[in-house]
């Protein structure tokens, strides 16, 4: 795995971990929480920026983000009581689809 690609992936390990605890830390309010949502949304973009000396943004973007709905989406699901109806379950299975796509069959996947 290239470098920038290790990158793109702590980035969006720190950014879903960031996000989760956004939802704990209840508008900010809570000290724990809040800190690990700075510290994980500054490391995700100091990564993100590393991996985009590389990847070309739009590929890292799609990856980033792709990657972070699903993860989320879980997350809310086991984690918070969040329900995923149908139509959800089925826009994270394009989500993921389309980052395959992009990843393993075009030209601008970055490789």
């Amino acid at each position: 795995m290239h470098a920038s690609w290790l990158y793109l992936f702590i980035a969006i390990v720190a950014e879903v971990i960031a996000t989760s605890a956004l939802k704990v830390s209840e508008g900010f309010s809570r000290l724990a929480p809040s800190i690990v949502t700075i510290v994980g949304y500054g490391l995700a973009f100091y990564l993100l920026a590393l991996a985009l000396k590389t990847i070309p943004v739009g590929v890292a973007y799609a990856v980033w983000s792709g990657v972070g709905i699903v993860a989320i989406a879980a997350i809310g699901y086991f984690f918070f009581g969040q329900t995923l109806d149908a139509a959800a379950l089925i826009g994270i299975g394009l989500i993921l689809a389309g980052v395959l796509v992009l990843n393993v069959f075009s030209a601008s996947g970055g490789h």
